[in-house]
């Protein structure tokens, strides 16, 4: 299990290629992890985000991407500080000159969750092999 949620501010509309960054985390996961993220499990959307209120509220032409990363428990650390500082990198650069054409805040959270999940994609994919 890998899910990311993209937040982003509305004012951002146009200024990036949303669905481009939604790819690349999703490929990132999928070719840079070493099979730790099974790739039926990769979960990958973004969240639009109207109401929001960023630093001193002065600048309506403030806004942040953030995103938001759930994995299951037991990843190794070294394996998670390189896999995100990499990622971190690819989103950074993938947006790049956004930062000087605005303020722009990026952030990426990383949490270990335990959960339950019924995923038949997993015999989807096994199936094809």
């Amino acid at each position: 299990m890998a899910h990311a949620t993209i937040e982003w501010t509305a004012n951002l509309e146009g200024a990036f290629d949303l669905g481009g960054l939604l790819s690349l985390i999703a490929a990132e996961m999928r070719e840079r992890s070493s099979d730790v993220f099974p790739v039926g499990g990769i979960r990958v959307r973004a969240i639009r985000l109207t109401d929001y209120v960023i630093a001193d509220s002065n600048c309506a032409d403030d806004a942040f991407i953030n995103i938001d990363v759930k994995m299951g428990v037991g990843r190794d650390a070294a394996f998670k500080q390189a896999f995100f500082n990499q990622m971190f990198d690819a989103v950074k650069a993938f947006l790049g000159d956004l930062f000087e054409r605005r303020s722009l805040a990026l952030s990426l959270y990383v949490e270990e969750a335990e959960g339950w999940k019924h995923n038949t994609i997993h015999h989807r994919l096994t199936a094809r092999k």
